[in-house]
Parts: structure tokens; sequence; C-alpha cells
């Protein structure tokens, strides 16, 4: 009783230390603006929605959401195709090599954006695709790719090679078994690897903020870090900005939540 007592007490602490920053930013953006730089009080004495309303007013701000969302799920569409092709390949066909490609996809999965944002920027401005959606979705797929890779792979081996073998005896191409026989049953597996790969995409900064120089192709963590002026820092318009960029996160979390547990714990079925 004292152990799961306590271990209920972990998870709380877990939950509220994790919540409080966000709950920090919904009780700014609601907060008057002569209330913002001041403590006590911590709760906001009348709920205001002016931060919001400036967010949108002063701002290309929707434009960012739509450049986000775009850039985000072209990005993690393409990661899907080929990290599934490339896991399948690697869990089920077992080519030569296998241990020493997965560990160069780990390493690759570890390399940090700075050590490659030069060149990218060089290569993005020949291939004429600099401060462009398309540049930067192809980018952003090829950073998560490697991710991808290696989430799909323990997601089809946990699958039993009976299944893809049988496919075959009955006549299915290697693409067919594919399609219709491991990729319905990898389902939970490319929800969750597609969850992970949008919300990496989605909160991106470095890239954007190098491969881009206009609204047109600006994404909503830089718009939030150009919100400040020269003289002033909208704290109220920043909290309400990065509460709405939030919302479409943790609504995809709750959405998915099932089949995203299912994703993760599947891998270790079958090692």
């Amino acid at each position: 009783m004292i152990r799961r007592l306590g271990t209920w007490l972990g998870l709380a602490a877990a939950c509220a230390w994790s919540l409080a920053p966000f709950a920090w930013q919904v009780l700014t953006s609601v907060k008057p603006q002569a209330e913002l730089e001041s403590l006590p009080p911590l709760l906001p004495s009348t709920i205001t929605l002016v931060h919001y309303e400036a967010v949108f007013a002063g701002h290309p701000f929707a434009h960012l959401l739509l450049n986000s969302f775009a850039v985000a799920a072209c990005a993690t569409a393409l990661a899907l195709a080929l990290g599934s092709l490339a896991g399948f390949a690697l869990a089920k066909l077992r080519p030569p090599g296998r241990a020493a490609t997965l560990a160069a996809v780990v390493v690759l999965s570890m390399l940090p954006p700075v050590a490659t944002v030069s060149p990218l920027f060089l290569l993005a401005g020949a291939a004429g695709l600099r401060d462009t959606l398309t540049g930067l979705a192809l980018v952003y797929a090829g950073f998560a790719l490697p991710l991808a890779v290696w989430l799909m792979a323990q997601f089809f081996r946990s699958v039993p090679d009976d299944l893809y073998i049988a496919a075959r005896v009955d006549g299915c191409s290697l693409l067919g078994a594919f399609g219709k026989v491991m990729l319905p049953l990898a389902v939970p597996g490319l929800t969750a690897t597609g969850l992970l790969v949008f919300v990496f995409c989605w909160n991106e900064f470095l890239f954007a903020l190098t491969l881009t120089s206009s609204t047109a192709a600006r994404t909503v963590p830089v718009g939030i870090a150009l919100f400040p002026g020269i003289h002033e820092v909208p704290w109220g318009e920043i909290a309400a900005a990065s509460v709405v960029a939030t919302a479409p996160l943790v609504l995809l979390a709750a959405v998915f939540q099932r089949r995203v547990l299912d994703g993760l714990t599947a891998g270790a079925v079958k090692g």
C-alpha cells in the first residue's frame, strides 16, 4: 500500500513538474498587461483575451500556423514512407550489414542540427530552395528519417516472420506483402513514429531560422522568437502564441494516445 502510494505521488509530482511551464504560460496569456511584470498576484485578477487578439491582429500568426502544419505534415509523410520501407527491409529481408546499418542510423539520429546547418544552408541556396516550404520540409524529413527508420525497424521486428513468409508463399510480391500484410499490422508503430516526427518538425527552430528569411516560409517557433521589439518584450503575446502553438500537439497526443502507447510498446514484444 505504501509503495503504491509512493508510486502515485511520484507520478503526480512528475506530471506537475512537466505541466507547470505550460500552466504558467496559460496564466500569463490571460493576465492584464499591468499584472504581467509583478508577482503577486499569481492568479490574474481578471481574465482577458486581449493578448490572443493581438497575436492574430498584430502578427501574421495564422499564416505561420499554416506554414508549420504544411511543413510538418509533408515532412512526416515523407519520413514515414521512406522509413517504413527501410525499416521493413532491415527487419524482414535481413540484408548484409544490417547491424552496421542500424548502428549508423542510431549515430545519425544523434547528430546535432548545428553540425549540419551550414552545409544545408549552402545546398538549399544552390538548389533554389532557401526560404521555401519545400526546402524546409525536405530538410526536416531528412533529419527525422533516421529516427523513423530505427523505430519502424523495431516495430516490424515485432511482427511474426510467419505472416510475411505466408504472404510470399501465397503469391504476394515483395511490395504486395509489405503493403497488404505488414503495413496494416504496423499501424500503431506508424502512428507513434508519425507523432514523434510531427512534434519534432513542429517545434524545430534552428533550421527554420537559418533557411527562411520572410513570412512566406517562416514557421511558428521563429515567428514567436521575433515577437520582442527593440525596447519592449510582449510577454502576454508570447505566452498566448505559445499556448496556441502547443494546443495542436496536445490535441494530437490526446486523440492518438492509445495507438501511440501501443506503438511505443510494440517493439519490446520481440527482440
